[in-house]
């Protein structure tokens, strides 16, 4: 080998990010919303849009430096303004994730109502947070408030919450992805919802 090719430099993976083309229509329907001098307005979409892309092409969604370039051509920003907002918000991804990232909320409704035993049953199922699990499985975060307070304890396990959660439901939820089983999202215990626990308490009387 000569002394030039073994120099030369690899090609950064993914360096050659396109949209698909179902993906391409989105992110001008997105961009068209927003007016000629706003444009950079549609960065968190479109940054979720490439993230989802590369998801369904990897199996892991996240977002490397070729793809954050991309939008970054794509809207007329610069570089860092678009790493800016992907490196603040916890739903964007810098490195990649396993198949299925479960975001444990440990907020204070969650807190107080059993978080922590739900990170005790991530904990006995592997999962370490900030990693992957070896098999590439999963991925493990604590995150603040998802928005689902009055069905705490909750996570959001890739797009779905699962919500009134307990030691064993999170490790039968665990157990189910690892057996290829999409298990039921929202409330674990059947109620619709953000429904009172038990059912109505008030207004129950019939109109005389």
């Amino acid at each position: 080998m000569s002394d030039t090719a073994a120099a030369a430099p690899k090609a950064k993976p993914f360096a050659d990010f396109a949209w698909t083309g179902e993906n391409a229509v989105e992110a001008d329907r997105v961009i068209a919303l927003y007016p000629a001098a706003r444009q950079a307005s549609a960065v968190m979409p479109l940054l979720w849009l490439a993230q989802g892309q590369i998801g369904a092409a990897t199996g892991s969604a996240w977002l490397p430096v070729p793809v954050l370039e991309f939008i970054a051509r794509t809207l007329s920003m610069p570089y860092i303004r678009v790493y800016e907002v992907a490196s603040f918000y916890t739903m964007y991804n810098l490195k990649p994730i396993g198949r299925f990232h479960v975001q444990v909320c440990g907020t204070t409704p969650c807190q107080l109502r059993g978080s922590d035993d739900l990170l005790r049953a991530c904990k006995d199922k592997g999962l370490v947070k900030g990693a992957n699990t070896p098999d590439g499985l999963f991925t493990l975060t604590e995150v603040e408030c998802l928005g689902a307070c009055a069905n705490a304890p909750m996570v959001q396990i890739n797009d779905d919450n699962y919500e009134d959660l307990t030691y064993e439901t999170m490790a039968g939820i665990l157990d189910a992805f690892a057996a290829g089983d999409v298990p039921t999202p929202g409330s674990q215990i059947g109620r619709t919802a953000s429904c009172p626990d038990g059912g109505p308490t008030s207004l129950l009387e019939t109109a005389q």
